[in-house]
């Protein structure tokens, strides 16, 4: 499974609807028994060793956090998608098929995860592993709850809060300056077979911030949030902008764009309004969201 995909069951698939009701929010800490902090995650009230010194993470999200709030020493294993950075300590882990018994093997007195595949919550809590289940942002509201969750419950929560800090006012800023889009539409491609997200994704809500119209919204299967547009509506439709989410795993590009059938004549091929975005940046929620919201605002300027 490729890696956008690897946010997979969370975003590409649609997991994003099931954060909202689980909690997760708030990160509420309060003193706990031999130094500890209890922190509210989805699976309830988690009691964590005051600054934990063997930390696995099997979302490459919470990865990217971790490391960006100084908790990195305190890492001993990641999964297979944790791409970055690139010093973390990659595993085989899985996160989507997890192996209680692997896991355990790092001997860790936190696991943070994003998906209870298989179970793995009740698992690792029969044998008095803590375990934090942050599931994938629907908003971005509760992106920022989710970083100040991890904060607290591994002794960074001032670091924590001056990212949380400093991402709102890189987006607040990347917004401003594109100053608005007018009636721009756009699409957002996950991968070569055309699949995209609508506006009510976590994506989705992050175009918009600016504005923009998506042409996905009056696909069929929109309601499921990721439909698989066909080449006729997407010709028809014809937006302004094409972002690339796709030019890691798919080797997408401009280029590439361009020679397929029809999209030649695109107002966004034509009009140099192809965007072609990370991957991994564009389908993650955490410390880097704010280059995938500049990404967005740059080329609005562009084209506006």
């Amino acid at each position: 499974m490729r890696p956008v995909r690897a946010l997979g069951a969370a975003i590409v698939f649609g997991v994003v609807t099931l954060a909202s009701a689980c909690g997760g929010g708030g990160g509420e800490k309060e003193a706990a028994a031999g130094g500890a902090v209890t922190v509210q995650a989805a699976n309830g009230a988690v009691q964590i060793p005051e600054k934990p010194g063997k930390i696995v993470s099997l979302s490459p999200t919470h990865t990217e956090t971790l490391y960006a709030i100084g908790a990195g020493p305190q890492v001993v294993a990641v999964d297979e998608y944790s791409t970055h950075p690139q010093n973390a300590p990659r595993t085989k882990l899985s996160g989507f098929k997890p192996n209680a018994e692997a896991i355990i093997g790092y001997e860790p007195d936190l696991v943070v995860l994003s998906d209870d595949m298989n179970g793995i919550v009740k698992a690792l809590e029969k044998v008095g592993v803590p375990v934090l289940l942050e599931p994938a942002a629907t908003n971005l509201d509760e992106a920022y709850d989710e970083i100040a969750d991890l904060g607290k419950a591994t002794g960074h929560e001032a670091e924590a809060t001056e990212l949380v800090k400093t991402m709102r006012a890189d987006i607040e800023r990347s917004v401003a300056a594109a100053g608005g889009s007018g009636d721009l539409t756009y699409y957002h491609e996950l991968d070569d077979q055309l699949h995209t997200v609508t506006s009510k994704t976590f994506i989705g809500q992050v175009y918009g911030l600016f504005g923009l119209k998506n042409i996905a919204d009056a696909a069929e299967g929109a309601s499921g949030g990721y439909p698989q547009l066909s080449r006729e509506y997407l010709l028809e439709q014809d937006p302004d902008l094409v972002f690339l989410a796709d030019t890691r795993c798919c080797g997408q590009n401009a280029g590439t764009v361009a020679e397929r059938p029809g999209w030649g004549d695109l107002k966004a091929v034509a009009d140099g309004g192809v965007v072609e975005l990370d991957d991994d940046v564009a389908s993650r929620w955490g410390p880097r969201l704010p280059e995938f919201v500049k990404s967005i605002g740059d080329a609005v300027q562009k084209v506006r």
